[in-house]
């Protein structure tokens, strides 16, 4: 299988600075995209810083990514990628949250991190905060990742119910952040991929105006044009916040 990926940001309606980032590695077949809080561009450092350094940690593991693509997988193996990418989230975890208490401008920037790894057969996940990843496969679009907000821990523990939760004042209040603390708890997931199968990795600013259905139709369109039409529609709802898509593909080799 290879890999085919584009990505696209937008500052959206209404804010002034763009504090989401993102990277596309389509050679170790790596993909992420942050989302960052806190003023005095405190959000803009803590995304890029965070996508930097999970990017680094991950290429310096590059023969610990080649070893489970290489062989079937076990119980073991499993184990241990998903620690590479919980480990590098923990490890910009710790970067940002030292970076804020050394400039008092920047305490309490944090960021969202939603992280795919494409290795062999698989795909390694790793998400903290309210961004997304979706699967898209057979025209039909799943959500791969549990957004880590107070409403959505409140539907879950039955304390108010779904419908409740469209009308929630306080819908974009998260739980877990990268940097807020000196660590997070990061979860991570393995999934089997195949052929044609797609992925949406994606800020809040863009799922928060695209229905599902929405998304494997854009997805069935030009593939260059996908995360632009998916930010143009984002603005066009309103744009209330930046929006961030990135698209991945896979391919037969």
């Amino acid at each position: 299988m290879r890999l085919r990926a584009c990505g696209d940001t937008h500052v959206g309606m209404r804010r002034k600075i763009n504090q989401d980032a993102f990277l596309i590695d389509e050679e170790i077949g790596f993909f992420i995209v942050a989302d960052g809080m806190g003023g005095h561009a405190g959000g803009e450092i803590a995304s890029q810083e965070t996508v930097d350094a999970v990017h680094d940690m991950i290429v310096r593991n590059r023969a610990v990514i080649d070893d489970f693509a290489s062989k079937p997988i076990t119980q073991e193996s499993s184990h241990t990628i998903c620690r590479l990418l919980e480990s590098s989230v923990q490890s910009a975890t710790y970067m940002v949250y030292g970076m804020a208490e050394q400039s008092p401008a920047h305490q309490g920037m944090g960021t969202t991190v939603s992280a795919m790894l494409i290795a062999g057969a698989y795909a390694i996940t790793a998400q903290v905060g309210d961004s997304r990843i979706y699967c898209i496969r057979d025209g039909e679009t799943l959500q791969l990742t549990e957004d880590h907000t107070l409403v959505n821990w409140q539907i879950r523990e039955g304390v108010i119910t779904r419908e409740q939760a469209e009308h929630a004042p306080y819908k974009n209040i998260i739980t877990r952040a990268v940097g807020s603390k000196d660590y997070v708890d990061v979860d991570t997931q393995i999934l089997s991929v195949r052929v044609n199968d797609q992925f949406l990795l994606c800020s809040d600013g863009l799922h928060g105006y695209l229905e599902r259905d929405e998304i494997s139709e854009i997805f069935a369109g030009d593939f260059e044009l996908i995360c632009s039409r998916m930010i143009d529609l984002a603005n066009e709802r309103g744009g209330k916040d930046n929006i961030t898509s990135v698209a991945v593909t896979i391919l037969e080799d």
